[in-house]
């Protein structure tokens, strides 16, 4: 008769890292191709301002109305990049309104290009007060 002596296997003491390497270079993959879609912005070039940052409210909705060079206008309504389209200026007049009267405690911000028309953008604030809005704040690069 023969006696099989089994020995006690002793814990590990190690963590396996191989499946959290695996995990993070997905993650990271995941992440470089969808980074180069999140441009949510319309091309403007900002004009430069010496001012301090707003002190933006982070857990407050905002929307951003774009004055493009050409004079073409833009709502952030969740449409991004190449899906957006220009409306006209009643149309925004109309839907701010529309906005501002469902959550009025919306941030407005107004972002307009360098070599927009200035008459666009103070007709623009114009009709952004017509809709309701009190106080539209302008988006401005800092000075370099």
């Amino acid at each position: 008769m023969e006696i099989i002596v089994r020995k006690k296997r002793k814990p590990m003491g190690e963590i396996n890292v191989v499946p959290y390497i695996d995990v993070m270079l997905v993650l990271l993959i995941v992440f470089m191709v969808t980074a180069p879609l999140l441009n949510q912005g319309i091309e403007v070039e900002l004009p430069e301002a010496n001012n301090e940052p707003l002190n933006i409210d982070e857990n407050l909705e905002t929307l951003v109305v774009s004055v493009t060079s050409a004079g073409q206008y833009f709502l952030s309504i969740g449409a991004t990049g190449d899906d957006r389209q220009s409306i006209e200026l009643e149309a925004v007049g109309e839907q701010v309104g529309i906005i501002v009267r469902a959550n009025p405690t919306i941030q407005v911000l107004v972002e307009g290009d360098t070599e927009a028309n200035w008459g666009a953008i103070v007709t623009l604030i114009t009709v952004l007060q017509q809709a309701g809005v009190s106080s539209p704040n302008f988006i401005t690069q800092p000075l370099n």
